[in-house]
Formats: C-alpha cells, sequence, structure tokens
C-alpha cells in the first residue's frame, strides 16, 4: 500500500485493541481506529469532508485530554464518563469529552452501517444507495437539512462496490470483504459498549 494509504488492517487492529477483558473501551486504539477511519474518508474524497473535518476535530480534542494533565481520567470511556460526571464537566464543557465522543459514536454507526452493507453487497450494488440508506438510518437524524442534501447528492458520484473494496488496501476485494468481515464484529462492540455506557448515563442526548 502507498505511504498514507488507509488500510483496513489498521482498523481491525486499532478496534481488536480497544476493549478490555472487563468491557472497558480504551481511548488511545479508539482513536488509532478513528485517525484510520478518517484516511478512509479522505481517500474517498472531498465529498465525505462533511463527516472528516468534523471527526478529524473531535478526535483532536480528545487526543488533547489523553495527553492532558488528567490524562489518566481519559484511558477509557468508563473512567471519563465516571470522572466527568462526578466534576460536572458533561454540563459546563462545551467539548466534555462525552459530548466529543458522543460526535464520533453517531459518525462510527454511519459507517459500521455502510461497510456493513459493502460487506453484503452484490457485485453490482450501488454504493450511493448502501450509502445513503446507511447514513439515512445513523447519522442524517442529527444534520441539517442542508447538509442531508447536499451529503445525498454527493454520495451518488461514489465509485462501483469493486473499486470500493479495492480502497480498502487488503487485496482482491474477496480479500476485503473477507477482512470487513473480521473488522466488522469488532467495531460493533466498541459502539456496542460506548451505546450501553452512555444510555446507562443519559448521555446520548447530549446537545
Amino acid at each position: 500500500a502507498m505511504a498514507g494509504a488507509f488500510s483496513l488492517r489498521e482498523v481491525l487492529a486499532a478496534f481488536q485493541t480497544c476493549v478490555t477483558e472487563r468491557r472497558e473501551v480504551l481511548l488511545g486504539p479508539y482513536l488509532c481506529g478513528w485517525r484510520e477511519l478518517i484516511r478512509f474518508l479522505h481517500s474517498l474524497g472531498a465529498i465525505f469532508s462533511f463527516v472528516s473535518k468534523d471527526a478529524v476535530a473531535k478526535v483532536q480534542i480528545m487526543e488533547n485530554y489523553c495527553r492532558g494533565e488528567q490524562r489518566e481520567k481519559y484511558v477509557s470511556l468508563q473512567s471519563m464518563v465516571e470522572y466527568e460526571l462526578a466534576t460536572g464537566l458533561v454540563d459546563v464543557q462545551k467539548d466534555s469529552g462525552c459530548r466529543t465522543v458522543l460526535r464520533l459514536h453517531r459518525a462510527l454507526r454511519w459507517l459500521q452501517l455502510f461497510l456493513e452493507g459493502l460487506r453484503t453487497g452484490q457485485e453490482d450494488s450501488r454504493t450511493s444507495v448502501i450509502c445513503r440508506d446507511s447514513y439515512n438510518a445513523s447519522l442524517a437524524t442529527y444534520h441539517p437539512w442542508v447538509v442531508r442534501k447536499a451529503a445525498t447528492v454527493a454520495f451518488c458520484t461514489l465509485p462501483p462496490r469493486n473499486a470500493f473494496l479495492e480502497i480498502m488496501n487488503v487485496g482482491t476485494p474477496e480479500e476485503a470483504v473477507a477482512m470487513l468481515g473480521e473488522a466488522l464484529p469488532c467495531i460493533c462492540d466498541v459502539y456496542g459498549i460506548t451505546q450501553e455506557l452512555f444510555a446507562q448515563h443519559k448521555l446520548l442526548d447530549l446537545p
């Protein structure tokens, strides 16, 4: 793979190491996984900038927390939630860790649905339709109408499924599908744990 190219293998590796035996989600690998997903979005061109720009900003905020004075509180999602709720940061801090991760979490759902749609699709499946359906079932809810409209138009320019699978940089379309089959359960797992944690603490609707 060329330097700076997206590799699905890297995403898999990051999300695989994300979840501890105690079912905690480690923020380090989570953000690594996101950095790879952002490279994926960039490799698809400017049409996804409405998601990737936001994700880049959110990852940056989280990396600052992970390197900051309170970094031991930001080792896992669980420790972050506990800390921010206990100190009232969630309410006062516009870019609290919880609010920032929630934005990434919502975008992760869309990517998860989209990649799953690519994995299970037929050779002649239209990626634009897979992408639109995934978007409508997830992120669209949180976007204003004008963004949704622009996104739907942009999806029409996506390459065909096989070209897409080659962007994954893991070999043939068949190998890409196999790798997606390995990567998606790891992403689903991280998504599920986060969803449950945020639901439990009523954080899913943070403005």
